[in-house]
């Protein structure tokens, strides 16, 4: 079966690196098809920019993602430029702390999407000291939620894509965001 996911913030907080990070872990080490695509803006750090991952069983045949299963939020301005297009019945995962709740209600509720919660920027501030890797608390809230990749799969791709040196950091971080989910 086929999921699309997209990863939405702004540049400079590691969101092309979390749908690298999925699609290794599922190509890699979960032995699914996965394949990545990524768009920023001509203003990359602090404009929106997007990340999206198709996951399926069988080969995929078409890599763009058009209406995302999954949707993870980590910044209000990228949420309200890239959630037109999601499917009734989704999962909308936001950092509260970034996204304007407010804002978003109606289309949550004529889409009935299911809203998850991960204050990954405050946490990754909170319990490790740097928000740098609050897109790798997010990972961890994203595999938390949806299962769409094993715990184990995600950390050996966590080790394969970070850089040298911070590889305990960045599974600190991943822990830290499987512990802190909340369900709307």
């Amino acid at each position: 079966m086929r999921t699309d996911i997209r990863i939405a913030g702004f540049g400079g907080q590691g969101v092309l690196m979390c749908g690298i990070v999925i699609s290794k872990a599922a190509s890699l080490y979960d032995e699914k098809y996965a394949v990545q695509t990524q768009s920023y803006g001509p203003e990359a750090r602090g404009g929106a920019s997007r990340t999206e991952v198709v996951i399926s069983d069988e080969e995929i045949d078409y890599p763009k993602v058009e209406h995302p299963k999954i949707f993870v939020a980590m910044s209000h301005e990228a949420l309200m430029k890239y959630i037109d297009d999601i499917q009734e019945n989704a999962t909308l995962i936001i950092d509260p702390d970034l996204v304007h709740e407010e804002e978003i209600s109606e289309i949550i509720n004529e889409r009935n999407i299911v809203l998850y919660k991960s204050r990954a920027t405050f946490e990754a501030d909170k319990k490790i000291g740097r928000k740098i890797v609050a897109n790798i608390v997010m990972l961890g809230s994203f595999v938390e939620i949806t299962g769409m990749i094993s715990e184990e799969a995600a950390k050996k791709a966590i080790l394969d894509s970070v850089p040298k040196g911070t590889e305990e950091m960045n599974l600190k971080a991943f822990e830290v965001g499987t512990k802190i989910v909340n369900k709307e």
